[in-house]
C-alpha cells in the first residue's frame, strides 16, 4: 500500500475526529468493544499465526538478530494472552469522568478538576505484535485514538491484527477510526508522523534506543522518549542467597529480550565467593554468559570448564544486552552498589535482594528509578503484573509518567466550573 505523507495526515486527522466521540461513549460500550477484540483474535488465530509465520520467514532471510526474533514470534499461547488482556482492560473500572477534585468557593463557584482522554496518542514500535493489540484498547478504554506504525519486521502480523481490531470496535458501535494502522514501512514515514502536532498528541516509542533518541530529536509533540532499561540487582550482605540465586535467574532468563530482564548483578563482598559460584554454575545451565569484574573473576576461576565466565569490558556495564549475557561486579557496601547504578542504571528496574530491613527501606528510598524491588524479580515491572492489565509503555521519564503506563497514564484533566451569574470584579 503507497502511503503519502498526506495519506497519514489524513489517517491521524480521521483518528482526532473519531476520538471526539469515543472521549464520550459510555464505559459499557466500550467494553463491549473490547469483548469483540477478544472474541475477534481467538477466532481469527489462525490466520494471525500465518501471518506471523511469514513475517517470521522473512525476518530469518534477512538476518534479523535473535532478540527481534524471539520477540515477534506468536503462537497460540501469545495468542491468547493478547485476548485475555483485552477482556483484562475491560473488566477494570473506566478512569473517564472520575472527579479527581471538587470544591466550593466562597463565591458560589462550584470547581471540579475531571478526569479526560489525551486525544490521540501516535505509537511507533518495533518487532513486537502484541503492542498492536495492548495499545489499542488500552486507548480504546481510555477514550483516545490512536495511530499505530509498527517496524518492517511484522508488517503482515500487525496489518491483520490492527484490521481485527478495526472490525470488532466498528461491530460494537465505536468508529473504526479511532484506531489507524500505517500500513508502510517508509521510514521516511516515522519524520513526518513526528511532525503531526496538529493532530497527534502525545508521542510513544517502543523499541531501540535508537529509536527512542530519534523521537526524542524529531517529535514536536510531547513524548515519551525513556524506556531503555539497564537494570541491576544487588545481593546485599544479608540476603538470603537461595532466594537471590533464584531471583537473579529469574530476571535474567525468563525472557532475556525485554526491558525489564536483568542485565548486571552487583554482590556484596561479604557473600561473594559462597555465592558466586552458584550463580555461575546456574547460568551456565541456562547458557548465560557472564561478564565479571576483576574481583569476580579471581572468585571464579577455579570453576569448571563449560562455564561461559569472561572478563567484563568498560562497556559490559550501563549496556542492555536483551540476550543472554548478564555482567557481575563485587562491591564494598550497599552505598557502592547504589553509586554503581547512579552511574550505569537507566532508571527502568533495580532491585535488592536482603533479609535487613534497613537496607532495603535505604535501597528503595534512595536508587532513583521508575520501579525499584525488595526480595523480588525486576521481569515484575509490567503493566499486567501491576493490576492496570496491560501497558502502552514502561516509561523511565519523570513526566508526565513513570513506570507502566496504564489507563490513567494515558488520561488528563480538565476543570469544569459552574456558576449563578457570578462576574468577576
Amino acid at each position: 500500500m503507497t502511503i503519502t505523507s498526506a495519506t497519514l495526515h489524513d489517517q491521524a486527522k480521521a483518528a482526532s475526529t473519531a476520538s471526539r466521540r469515543l472521549a464520550t461513549a459510555p464505559a459499557e460500550v466500550k467494553n463491549a468493544a473490547l469483548i469483540a477484540i477478544a472474541e475477534a483474535i481467538e477466532s481469527n488465530r489462525q490466520s494471525i499465526l500465518r501471518a506471523n509465520e511469514q513475517d517470521l520467514e522473512a525476518a530469518k532471510c534477512n538476518d534479523i538478530p535473535f532478540k527481534l526474533l524471539e520477540r515477534m514470534t506468536l503462537n497460540n499461547s501469545r495468542v491468547k494472552d493478547m485476548a485475555d488482556a483485552a477482556r483484562t482492560i475491560a473488566a477494570l473500572d473506566d478512569p473517564i469522568g472520575e472527579v479527581l477534585d471538587s470544591r466550593d468557593r466562597p463565591n458560589g463557584l462550584h470547581i471540579e478538576k475531571v478526569r479526560v482522554p489525551l486525544g490521540v496518542i501516535g505509537v511507533i514500535y518495533e518487532s513486537r505484535p502484541n503492542v498492536t493489540i495492548d495499545i489499542a484498547i488500552l486507548c480504546i478504554k481510555s477514550g483516545n485514538g490512536v495511530v499505530l506504525r509498527g517496524g518492517k519486521e511484522c508488517i503482515l502480523t500487525n496489518t491483520v491484527l490492527a484490521g481485527i481490531v478495526k472490525e470488532a470496535i466498528e461491530s460494537a458501535g465505536i468508529p473504526r477510526d479511532v484506531v489507524q494502522f500505517v500500513e508502510s514501512t517508509d521510514r521516511a514515514l516515522v519524520k513526518e508522523m513526528l511532525e503531526m502536532d496538529d493532530v497527534i498528541d502525545l508521542m510513544i516509542p517502543r523499541g531501540s534506543a535508537e529509536l527512542v533518541n530519534f523521537v526524542g530529536e524529531h517529535a514536536r509533540m510531547p513524548a515519551i522518549t525513556g524506556g531503555v532499561g539497564v537494570c541491576h540487582t544487588y545481593v546485599d550482605a544479608q540476603a538470603n542467597l537461595d532466594d537471590a540465586l533464584a531471583i537473579v535467574v529469574n530476571a535474567k532468563v525468563q525472557r532475556p529480550t525485554v526491558c525489564n530482564a536483568l542485565d548486571t548483578v552487583l554482590i556484596h563482598q561479604g557473600v561473594a565467593r559462597e555465592f558466586l559460584p552458584s550463580l555461575a554454575a546456574e547460568f551456565g545451565i541456562h547458557e548465560v554468559e557472564l561478564r565479571a569484574d576483576t574481583r569476580a573473576m579471581s572468585v571464579l576461576d577455579a570453576l569448571a570448564d563449560g562455564t561461559k565466565v569472561v572478563p567484563a569490558q568498560e562497556d559490559d556495564f550501563g549496556t542492555e544486552f536483551l540476550a543472554l549475557i548478564a555482567s557481575v561486579k563485587i562491591v564494598d557496601s550497599i552505598g557502592d552498589a547504589m553509586d554503581h547504578i547512579a552511574e550505569y542504571g537507566s532508571k527502568h528496574s533495580e532491585a535488592i535482594i536482603s533479609e535487613n530491613a534497613e537496607a532495603i527501606e535505604r535501597f528503595l528510598n534512595e536508587v532513583d528509578a521508575a520501579v525499584v524491588f525488595a526480595n523480588t524479580s525486576t521481569y515484575f515491572n509490567d503493566g499486567a503484573q501491576f493490576g492496570l492489565g496491560a501497558e502502552v509503555a514502561i516509561s523511565t521519564n519523570k513526566l508526565h509518567a513513570r513506570g507502566p503506563m496504564g489507563l490513567k497514564e494515558i488520561t488528563t484533566y480538565k476543570w469544569k466550573v459552574r456558576g449563578a451569574g457570578q462576574i468577576r470584579q
